[in-house]
């Protein structure tokens, strides 16, 4: 009777869980590193039983995403040179401080494919955001020109409302046990709001391909899960700006417990690093290479939809360390619908009961 009811409760964990963790997701032009302090990668996309296998057939996560940062120096400096204000031919000191903030929705329809791949199991999927961003840039420049100075004082404010980049993604999983392992691809169609003249875009204005590979451990007769997700991303050159970022590495990891068949808690956090340097950039900037890490709690719940599975997370992330990009705090509220597991045990799947 154990060993059904371990075999039930992988089968109630996986579908759920691991459709919204592996979804695609990326944000808003205000918010990260590379040009004027955005990246195409969203730290926190992976998480906990990113790697497990889910059941075949269609699934629908979406997202609400809200977060708010704040960056100086070179980081708020960057936005301003991205969208023109310093020509970058002028010796430039400044003193300027950038705040943002945004709401966003993301939803990610995914197909998971019944039939093995390399014997592994294989998904697609895309996902597009719709939502507001806004941004605050203030502080004081001060150009010279030769033996001439002139000192600026004064702020920018920008928002906007609108659709963002698609971002589609396939995965190749293999189960071994209480072992999982994961290969991902995904990227950036850059078809989103975005303006190089603008603070606050909900695009990045260039393409991007991103990958890695993940694990992640599940015993589900102790409930002890452990998932890390790491990748690279190649961002293209931006035709308005003629800029290029740099390659990206990033870590986004999970930890959980779950105290019963529906409910987890534990932590997640993230490490996002620049590996080389951007091109293009003004020369008061150096080479930009953007760093932060994030840590934070989450809390989980399955149950039943009619013949789906729900599933309810909530997580979120405050940021440290960070360098050449704003930092602050994030939250995600998940929901998804996914198919329940074939009744294979003596527990039916499609009835969820606590210990």
């Amino acid at each position: 009777m154990k060993r059904c009811m371990a075999k039930s409760r992988r089968r109630l964990v996986y579908p759920a869980v691991g459709v919204i963790l592996a979804m695609s997701a990326t944000w808003s032009d205000f918010a990260h590193a590379d040009e004027g302090g955005v990246s195409y990668w969203l730290p926190g996309r992976f998480g906990s039983l990113a790697a497990a296998p889910t059941v075949p057939g269609w699934s629908m996560a979406e997202v609400y995403y809200h977060t708010s940062v704040s960056a100086s120096g070179a980081a708020a400096a960057a936005r301003e040179i991205t969208i023109g204000r310093i020509p970058a031919s002028v010796n430039v000191n400044v003193n300027l401080n950038l705040s943002a903030q945004g709401d966003l929705v993301f939803l990610n329809p995914t197909y998971t494919f019944a039939s093995p791949v390399l014997g592994g199991q294989f998904a697609i999927g895309v996902t597009g955001l719709f939502g507001r961003s806004a941004a605050d840039l203030s502080g004081t420049l001060t150009k010279s020109l030769g033996p001439v100075f002139i000192t600026q004082t004064g702020s920018i404010s920008d928002s906007i409302t609108s659709v963002g980049d698609l971002y589609p993604q396939a995965t190749l999983k293999w189960n071994a046990g209480a072992h999982n392992f994961m290969t991902y691809v995904t990227g950036d169609v850059p078809v989103g709001a975005y303006s190089p003249t603008r603070l606050a875009n909900l695009g990045i204005g260039h393409g991007a391909i991103d990958g890695g590979g993940g694990y992640t451990y599940f015993n589900p007769e102790t409930g002890h899960e452990f998932s890390a997700v790491a990748g690279f991303t190649y961002n293209f050159k931006n035709p308005d700006t003629r800029y290029q970022s740099g390659i990206d590495f990033h870590l986004d990891w999970g930890a959980s417990q779950f105290l019963s068949k529906q409910f987890f808690v534990g932590l997640v956090g993230y490490a996002y690093q620049q590996v080389t340097d951007d091109f293009g950039q003004n020369p008061i900037l150096g080479n930009f290479r953007s760093r932060v890490l994030g840590v934070g709690p989450q809390v989980g719940f399955l149950f039943p939809v009619g013949d789906m599975q729900g599933y309810l997370n909530l997580k979120g992330y405050g940021e440290f360390d960070a360098a050449n990009r704003p930092s602050g705090w994030n939250t995600w509220l998940t929901f998804s619908l996914s198919p329940v597991a074939p009744t294979g045990t003596a527990t039916p799947t499609r009835r969820i009961v606590t210990k």
